[in-house]
């Protein structure tokens, strides 16, 4: 007979529920600005960078999927993080959904309500949106550990 040495996998599963959660939807929507990219290097057979010399122009569908697709990249992971930190802090779940909730809204308004089309209401709503949301995920992450800094 054997015996488990250490902590069995009951006392550590689940660890992130929500941040978990999260991951399917954020992959999604990543996946799907990384095929517009894909597809519109294709269209212009553009293969490598973003054929920025048509930068100021607001029809380079190339150019507009590449900076929707590197703005995500830029912003989530830090959104994610901040949110698996508030989490392991003993964080509310419910905030935290409705905090990644949010931020995946924001990053959509952002990109297809927006940046993709140039200029539109979407962009500056999802910009100003995703900031809230990663500062009130970072002051929520403080919050839950202010008795380690003796307040």
């Amino acid at each position: 007979m054997s015996t488990a040495i250490g902590l069995s996998t009951p006392v550590l599963a689940p660890l992130l529920p929500v941040t978990g959660t999260f991951a399917l939807p954020f992959s999604a929507y990543f996946t799907l600005l990384s095929y517009r990219v894909v597809h519109y290097r294709l269209q212009d057979e553009c293969y490598l960078g973003d054929n920025s010399s048509k930068t100021g122009d607001l029809n380079n569908k190339l150019y507009l999927a590449t900076r929707c697709h590197q703005n995500f990249v830029e912003n989530v992971p830090l959104g994610l993080i901040l949110a698996a930190l508030a989490e392991l802090n003993g964080g509310d779940r419910k905030t935290i959904t409705t905090a990644l909730s949010a931020l995946l809204v924001f990053r959509i308004l952002h990109a297809d309500a927006g940046l993709i089309n140039g200029i539109g209401i979407g962009r500056p709503v999802g910009y100003w949106g995703t900031l809230a949301t990663i500062g009130g995920l970072a002051g929520y992450a403080a919050y839950l550990v202010k008795g380690y800094w003796g307040l």
